[in-house]
């Protein structure tokens, strides 16, 4: 049983562990404005509302795929459709401005897209702020339109705030937002579906549940559902355990200064501390998926799924990253690096979960750049990452972690090319070293992503753009400040 609101109702709903928001909504409720499009989360069609308490228990809505969120999540939340913001002829501001600039042909993609603006304009209302171009790319970078372009519905997006219409009562109904912080809901336990609350209750439920797919974001994951049609019997969902929100500082087990960051911790409430402490990692973040995705999205669950292709491993391990596991013996620590066994598999046991990711400080003299190569610049997979960090010891490069993802079965670190560099000078030969160092490191498979070929060449050419940067940076060299804006332009 599901207790959640709808566009402002409660609702008591049964549903199977498998069962998603979009068919939730289609299927049981009879709610069909949300659209399916790709069943991927890549598309934008099927974009939602999910309104959750604050710590200062006000709600705050966020935009969502509902084709690939567990049904289970809505328990103790707000789920806003496209029915919920008109009442007959009247429009939310958002509609309303789509209308006024003529934001929709066909139509099929409108209401997600409306959607995406809802949570853009009460966003603008709860915290005001200048509507950019680069917030309006994100807030629309996840969904499509193929036939009325983007000009007519930014024209929308840029009025909308002044824009006058229907705010459905549930907006500002405090005693709403009150019933949500203080009654979140019975922990889901029907149907195969389990959503403990504390650490202790999910290892309990994954020692008894060997064989139960953990859920976090399920932007992954779900794909399994809707892609391959997966029937999960047994989900245990991890997104509403206190000990895997925490991010915090904290030391690892070296003593080494850094961030504890929560399984459960999402992709937008990582961007804060990114952008104050690992500029590159919080520049990748907006290549990560869509807002849909970031919003749901976890660095624990991209970890823990361990595809060959995830984002943020490579930057892992490019930071010497470590991993906390817990199981019923207690917990261990252990490099990210040691993670990654094979295809899919990896260091945790069947009765251990992944709890946190600690990622060191960057010292002052340590660099990381991230470099994503992918068919589209938005909310797209990679075809090669490269994550890089290093130090300039007297002119020598030290520390050196050159990290891939779309290389081989598994995210790693070229550790052959890396020897070519430890302990000498940046220059061409030793990066011409490093280049055919990676010949040994990798042999890269093709898929629809990218051949063989292209992923070594591609390889190798972010190694010859890191040996621009690392010079760049040598040299010292104010006379040629344009160098490495290029290169950043081009890269993201």
């Amino acid at each position: 049983m599901i207790e959640f609101f709808l566009n402002g109702r409660p609702r008591r709903v049964d549903a199977e562990a498998h069962l998603s928001v979009l068919d939730l909504l289609r299927e049981r409720l009879n709610q069909t404005g949300t659209k399916e499009g790709c069943a991927s989360g890549d598309c934008g069609a099927c974009t939602v509302a999910i309104g959750e308490p604050d710590a200062d228990g006000n709600l705050r809505y966020h935009s969502a795929n509902a084709c690939i969120m567990p049904a289970h999540q809505l328990n103790g939340r707000h789920l806003v459709t496209v029915e919920g913001l008109s009442r007959g002829d009247e429009l939310h501001p958002c509609q309303a401005a789509m209308v006024e600039h003529h934001g929709s042909q066909c139509g099929f993609c409108t209401p997600g897209i409306v959607m995406s603006l809802f949570t853009l304009h009460e966003d603008d209302r709860a915290r005001p702020a200048p509507l950019t171009p680069e917030r309006l790319e994100a807030a629309l970078g996840g969904n499509l339109c193929r036939c009325t372009g983007y000009r007519p519905i930014r024209d929308a997006a840029l009025a909308m705030g002044d824009t006058p219409g229907f705010r459905p009562e549930w907006l500002d109904d405090d005693a709403l937002a009150r019933t949500l912080a203080t009654n979140v809901g019975e922990p889901a336990t029907h149907s195969g579906f389990y959503q403990p609350r504390r650490l202790d209750e999910l290892v309990e439920l994954r020692a008894r549940h060997p064989d139960a797919r953990l859920v976090a974001g399920g932007t992954d994951l779900w794909l399994e559902v809707t892609q391959n049609l997966a029937d999960f019997t047994e989900v245990i969902d991890v997104t509403r355990v206190e000990q895997l929100k925490v991010l915090e500082a904290g030391h690892d087990a070296s003593g080494r200064p850094g961030m504890w960051v929560g399984a459960a911790v999402t992709y937008t409430q990582l961007e804060p501390l990114f952008a104050e402490r690992y500029p590159a990692f919080h520049h990748l973040l907006h290549r990560l998926g869509s807002g849909q995705v970031r919003n749901r999205g976890t660095l624990g669950g991209n970890v823990a799924n361990a595809s060959p292709i995830g984002d943020t491993p490579p930057v892992l391990l490019a930071l010497d990253a470590r991993l906390r596991l817990t199981g019923p013996g207690g917990s261990r620590e252990l490099a990210a690096a040691d993670f990654f066994i094979d295809y899919k598999k990896t260091a945790l046991a069947p009765d251990e979960c992944l709890e946190a990711i600690f990622l060191p400080t960057l010292a002052a003299d340590r660099q990381l750049k991230v470099w994503k190569l992918s068919k589209r610049r938005e909310d797209d997979i990679s075809a090669v990452l490269g994550a890089f960090s290093w130090t300039l010891n007297d002119g020598a490069l030290a520390e050196v972690r050159l990290a891939f993802g779309g290389m081989a079965a598994i995210p790693a670190r070229a550790t052959g090319a890396e020897a070519a560099l430890e302990g000498h000078a940046p220059s061409p030969e030793r990066f011409a070293a490093a280049i055919d160092a990676l010949t040994e490191d990798f042999q890269p498979m093709s898929d629809v992503r990218g051949s063989s070929d292209y992923r070594r060449h591609a390889a190798a050419a972010l190694i010859e753009r890191l040996r621009l940067v690392v010079a760049d940076a040598a040299s010292q060299d104010s006379q040629h400040p344009t160098q490495e804006v290029m290169l950043h332009a081009y890269a993201h």
